[in-house]
C-alpha cells in the first residue's frame, strides 16, 4: 500500500503539469452563458479574435501565462453557469480597453488620418489564479528600465494589433505593447495567409492618396528554422535563397509571388491586388542580418519583446520598416508624397489615376547630363564631356603650416557634430520636379534650382577656412557646374557670377517638406525620451547628451536607425550601379525609380555644406577661431577648454550668438562629439588624417552619398 509520502508526491506532481482546460464546445458556451463576446476576451486575454476562435474550435491552445489566465476564467464561468443551469443576464457595464503601452514621455508625430473608437473591455479581468510558469521569451525585459507612465497609440479598427510583429520559434508573435499573438503557422506559406487573414497587423496610410502599410513580421533565428529557412544565405553576393529552394518552391506553389530581390533579408511576398485590397507580407529574417548592428545596434541581441518595442516605435514615429533604413528613407518620400491621387475623366466622368501635384510621379526622369554619372545610358550615349556636379559633403583638413603658435598652444582640440545636418538642409528646400531645360548663357536666379556652370576661381577666402565650392575645400581652378545653393552662397559673400550655361528646372516645389517635418519630430521626441529636450540649458543639454545612450538600449536603437533613415535615404536618390558584370550604358534597377534623383541629393548636401561653410565664417568673424578639421557635419577647433563653452560665442545676456554654432538637440544644431588634446590633433594632422573623423575615439567614416 503507498505511503502517504508517495501520495502526496504524485498530487504535487499532477499539479505541476500543464494546466488541463475544458473541451472546446465547452469553452465557447462558458463565454456565451456569461454573454462575452469574442472581441472582449480577446482584449483581456490581450490576443486576437481569431486565436479565441481557434481555442472554441480546438485548433490552437494558449500558451503560458495566458493558459493560467484563460484557465481561472473558464473555471470562474464554470462556477457561476453549470452545464445545466440557466444563464444569468450579465450587467456589468463596459470599460474602454487598455490601449498598447509606450514609454512615458513617447510623443510621436500626429496620429494617423483614421482613428479608432474607444474599444469596450470584459469586465471580467484575467488574472491569473497562481504565479504563472515563465513563458520561453518574457513578455517584457529586464534589460531596460521599467516603462513609467504610458501614452497610448493611436488605433486604427482595421489593424488592432499594430504594424507588426516578432515571430519566436514556439509560435509566440510579439507586437507592440507587450501584446503577444499565438501563431500556429508551420510553414511560410501558411505564415502569410495568417498574417493576412487573422493577425490583425498593420498600418494606415501616411497620405490620403497613398497606400496602408503591409504587415511586418520578423523572423528570429528559432522562428526561421522551424519554417524552414537556412541559418545562413550562402549566396552572399545576391543576398538570397536560390530559386529551387524548397521555400521558395513553396511559395510559388501556392500562387504567390516574390518581388525581384527574391526572398532575402527582407522578403516581400505577396499576390495581385483584389480591387482596393492589398495581399502583401513584409517579412525581416534576424539570423541574416535584416536588422544590422550599425543601423540598429543592439538589436539582434534582444529579447523579441523588445524587438517588437524598437521596431514598434520606429513604425510609428518613421514608418514600418520595409528593408534596411536606406531603403525606408526612400520609402517614407514616398508615402508622404504619393505620385498619384484620384481625378475625375472629363469625358466618361469616371475617377482614374492622375499625377499628385508636388510629387515626382510614377516614371523615372533622365538627369541633366552633369548631374548624372558617364554609366547612365544617357549620358554615356550622349558622349558627354562637359564635366559632373561634384557637390559632396565636407573632407577636409587645414595645412599644418597654416597653424598658429597660439593655436598649438591651447590644450584641447574640441569635436562639434551638427544634428542631422542633411535633415536640416531639407527643410523648405525647392527642388525641381520637371525635367531639365538646357540654357546657354542665362542670368543666375537662386531661387531656381539646378546646375550651373560657372567659374568660381575669383573668390578669395580666409585660407584657413575650407573653400564652400568644393567637398575637398580646395580653391577652384577654373570652370566647374555647381548647384544654385552654391552659386547663390557666392553671391551672398558679395562675388559676381556669370554662368556660362545651366541645366533648369521650370516645376518646382519642396518635395522634401514632409519628410523634413516627420523624421524631424521623430528625431526631436526620441531624444526627448532619453532625458534630451528643448528646454535644458547648454550646460544641462551636454550633461543630458553624455548619458543618453545609457538611459534605454530600445530607444538608443531608434535613435540610429532614424539618424540612419535620414542619412540613407538621400543616399539612395543617387544609387550607383551594383555587381561587377554591369557595362557603361547599361541601366540598372536604382536609376528606374522615380526617386531616383541625383539633382535633389545634390542640392540637399550643397545646402548642408554651405550651412556648414557660414557658421564656419560667422564663428571666425565672432571668435577669431578657425577649424583644424571638417568631416561632413563634424568640425574640430582648438580649444582653451575640454567643453565648448570654453569657445562658442554667447551674448553678455548668457543667450548664443546667432550665426555660429548653437548647442542644442534639434537638426542643424550642434553637440559634442569628442575631445582629445591639441598635441594629438596636430600629430594627427602631420601624418595626413583628418582629426574629425578620429576626434570621438573611433572612425567615423563617411557613408557615400551622406
Amino acid at each position: 500500500m503507498a505511503s502517504e509520502e508517495e501520495l502526496f508526491a504524485n498530487i504535487d506532481a499532477l499539479l505541476e503539469e500543464e494546466p488541463q482546460l475544458p473541451p472546446p464546445a465547452e469553452r465557447a458556451r462558458l463565454r456565451e452563458a456569461a454573454g462575452i463576446t469574442q472581441v472582449r476576451l480577446a482584449q483581456a486575454l490581450k490576443s486576437s479574435v481569431q486565436t479565441v476562435k481557434n481555442y472554441e474550435n480546438g485548433r490552437s491552445e494558449p500558451k503560458s501565462p495566458r493558459l493560467e489566465a484563460y484557465q481561472r476564467l473558464l473555471k470562474g464561468w464554470a462556477a457561476k453557469y453549470p452545464a445545466h443551469a440557466t444563464p444569468a443576464t450579465p450587467a456589468p457595464a463596459p470599460a474602454v480597453a487598455p490601449q498598447p503601452e509606450v514609454p512615458e514621455t513617447f510623443t510621436g508625430p500626429a496620429a494617423p488620418e483614421q482613428t479608432a473608437a474607444p474599444v469596450q473591455a470584459p469586465a471580467v479581468q484575467a488574472v491569473p489564479e497562481r504565479p504563472a510558469r515563465p513563458a520561453a521569451r518574457p513578455v517584457t525585459s529586464s534589460r531596460r528600465p521599467a516603462a513609467k507612465k504610458a501614452a497610448a497609440f493611436a488605433v486604427d479598427p482595421r489593424f488592432p494589433h499594430g504594424p507588426l510583429a516578432v515571430l519566436d520559434g514556439d509560435g509566440s508573435a510579439y507586437g507592440t505593447g507587450g501584446l503577444v499573438l499565438d501563431c500556429p503557422a508551420t510553414t511560410v506559406v501558411e505564415l502569410v495567409e495568417w498574417t493576412l487573414r487573422e493577425s490583425g497587423l498593420g498600418a494606415p496610410k501616411l497620405h490620403r492618396h497613398g497606400k496602408d502599410s503591409d504587415p511586418l513580421i520578423v523572423l528570429t533565428a528559432a522562428a526561421a528554422a522551424k519554417l524552414g529557412l537556412p541559418e545562413h544565405l550562402e549566396d552572399r553576393r545576391g543576398l538570397r535563397l536560390p530559386e529551387d529552394h524548397p521555400v521558395v518552391k513553396q511559395i510559388l506553389k501556392a500562387k504567390w509571388q516574390l518581388t525581384q530581390r527574391g526572398f532575402g533579408p527582407w522578403a516581400r511576398i505577396y499576390r495581385k491586388a483584389s480591387g482596393n485590397q492589398r495581399q502583401c507580407v513584409q517579412l525581416a529574417v534576424l539570423p541574416w542580418d535584416a536588422l544590422d548592428e550599425r543601423s540598429w545596434p543592439g538589436v539582434s541581441d534582444m529579447e523579441p519583446a523588445d524587438i517588437a518595442r524598437v521596431l514598434g516605435i520606429y513604425a510609428q514615429r518613421v514608418i514600418t520598416p520595409r528593408g534596411n533604413p536606406a531603403v525606408n528613407g526612400l520609402e517614407l518620400m514616398t508615402a508622404l508624397r504619393p505620385p498619384t491621387r484620384p481625378v475625375r475623366d472629363e469625358e466618361t466622368g469616371n475617377w482614374v489615376s492622375g499625377h499628385h501635384p508636388g510629387s515626382l510621379g510614377t516614371q523615372p526622369m533622365d538627369p541633366a547630363p552633369p548631374e548624372g554619372q558617364p554609366e547612365h545610358p544617357a549620358v554615356f550615349h550622349s558622349g558627354w564631356k562637359g564635366g559632373f556636379l561634384r557637390e559632396e559633403a565636407y573632407t577636409w583638413v587645414r595645412p599644418v603650416e597654416l597653424l598658429t603658435d597660439e593655436e598649438c598652444q591651447l590644450p584641447y582640440a574640441v569635436g562639434l557634430d551638427l544634428n542631422t545636418a542633411f535633415l536640416a538642409a531639407a527643410a523648405r528646400l525647392t527642388v525641381g520636379l520637371s525635367e531639365p531645360v538646357h540654357f546657354v548663357g542665362p542670368e543666375f536666379n537662386p531661387k531656381i534650382p539646378g546646375s550651373w556652370l560657372v567659374d568660381l576661381s575669383h573668390v578669395e577666402l580666409d585660407p584657413r577656412l575650407p573653400s564652400p565650392f568644393t567637398p575637398t575645400g580646395e580653391r577652384p581652378t577654373g570652370p566647374a557646374w555647381y548647384q544654385t545653393h552654391t552659386v547663390a552662397y557666392a553671391q551672398e559673400l558679395g562675388y559676381n557670377v556669370e554662368p556660362i550655361e545651366a541645366y533648369l528646372r521650370k516645376e518646382t516645389g519642396a518635395y522634401l517638406d514632409p519628410w523634413h517635418d516627420r523624421l524631424k519630430a521623430a528625431y526631436v521626441d526620441t531624444l526627448a525620451d532619453m532625458g534630451v529636450t528643448k528646454d535644458l540649458s547648454d550646460t544641462e543639454f551636454l550633461a543630458a547628451m553624455a548619458r543618453h545612450k545609457d538611459v534605454d538600449p530600445v530607444l538608443t536603437a531608434v535613435l540610429a536607425a532614424i539618424k540612419a533613415t535620414v542619412k540613407g535615404g538621400i543616399g539612395k536618390l543617387f544609387e550607383n550601379p551594383q555587381g561587377k558584370n554591369h557595362k557603361d550604358g547599361d541601366p540598372w534597377p536604382a536609376m528606374m525609380r522615380p526617386t531616383w534623383r541625383p539633382d535633389i541629393r545634390a542640392a540637399v548636401i550643397s545646402k548642408a555644406r554651405v550651412n556648414m561653410h557660414r557658421k564656419l565664417f560667422k564663428m571666425a568673424e565672432m571668435t577669431g577661431l578657425y577649424p583644424l578639421a571638417v568631416l561632413s557635419d563634424c568640425v574640430v577647433y582648438p580649444s582653451p577648454g575640454e567643453s565648448p563653452l570654453s569657445f562658442l560665442p554667447y551674448a553678455a545676456s548668457g543667450k548664443p550668438q546667432p550665426g555660429g554654432f548653437r548647442l542644442g538637440p534639434t537638426p542643424g544644431l550642434a553637440k559634442l562629439e569628442g575631445v582629445q588634446s591639441m598635441l594629438w590633433a596636430v600629430d594627427v594632422l602631420e601624418k595626413g588624417f583628418n582629426p574629425a573623423r578620429l576626434i570621438k575615439g573611433g572612425d567615423a567614416v563617411l557613408d557615400e552619398g551622406q
